[in-house]
């Protein structure tokens, strides 16, 4: 058994080196020898045409992922704290709770033709911006975070909760200086690694977020664009700047998500001192 699962571990690390490697590798080369422009100037009109820039899709991303981290997170805590901490079993709990369950299992492109339907479309061209883009991503992120957050609250042990409730203090004060502070690490590792996800996500975006070679720090107002959207349009074209130009934004991309992932394990680690301490 220990032999086998050793194997499986393998066999994961082997692919993802290989992922990790064949992204470095073809897209070192436009990011190093376009560096600082590659950060610093729009994206090219014309697939065809050579030249950096990504910062358009780098900006697009942040915005969008920002905005929809700041709507998910917020109601996914809240959601989770009640389901654990209030609701538990009851009915309403109950149907919250499979709810959440089935907007996990939802295909990404649906949650962007959710979005398209009852929010872009009777908005008109207006309705292409990055909000657009960030609730549909918001929509994908609220079940993750929920889950995780439930998750790290059922670790908090009961004794806590006992404790603080013999002394008087009420249940809504016992979840936000006992519960909550206990479990905070989790619930920031696990936010976050949502927030990573969001990040990475193409096919909420094609129907939602538009389609911008200009940088646009503004949600509400202008089409806007991603790198993974910047990945899947460069990609399709057989123009060599193109795939140049898909590789060095799948590059810039997973940065991107280790940059979430380190803060993640930074931020989590830091609270988990604090909650022990």
């Amino acid at each position: 058994m220990t032999s086998l699962m050793g194997m499986s571990v393998a066999v994961v690390a082997v692919v993802l080196l290989l992922v990790l490697a064949t992204v470095v590798s073809k897209g070192w080369s436009i990011v190093a020898s376009e560096f600082p422009k590659w950060f610093t100037q729009d994206i090219q009109l014309s697939p065809r045409r050579p030249g950096p820039g990504m910062k358009a899709a780098i900006v697009g991303t942040l915005v969008a992922t920002a905005t929809a981290t700041a709507i998910a997170v917020p109601l996914g805590i809240a959601g989770a704290v009640y389901l654990n901490e209030y609701g538990k079993r009851s009915l309403f709990a109950r149907t919250l709770r499979f709810l959440s369950n089935v907007m996990a299992g939802v295909p990404s492109i649906v949650m962007g033709l959710f979005i398209y339907v009852f929010w872009v479309v009777p908005r008109g061209v207006d309705g292409l911006n990055g909000f657009s883009g960030a609730l549909a991503l918001a929509c994908l992120m609220l079940p993750i975070v929920v889950r995780s957050t439930e998750e790290m609250l059922r670790l908090v042990p009961q004794n806590l909760r006992d404790a603080s409730l013999a002394l008087g203090a009420t249940t809504s004060r016992t979840t936000l200086t006992v519960v909550i502070p206990r479990a905070a690490s989790g619930i920031i590792s696990g936010s976050l690694l949502a927030v990573a996800r969001a990040a990475g996500e193409t096919a909420p975006l094609i129907f939602t977020i538009g389609a911008a070679k200009r940088t646009n720090w503004n949600p509400f107002s202008g089409t806007n664009t991603s790198l993974s959207l910047q990945i899947y349009a460069n990609a399709k074209e057989s123009f060599p700047t193109a795939q140049e130009r898909a590789w060095g934004a799948a590059l810039t991309l997973i940065i991107v998500a280790f940059m979430f992932t380190f803060v993640a394990r930074a931020l989590s680690g830091r609270f988990a001192k604090n909650s022990t301490s």
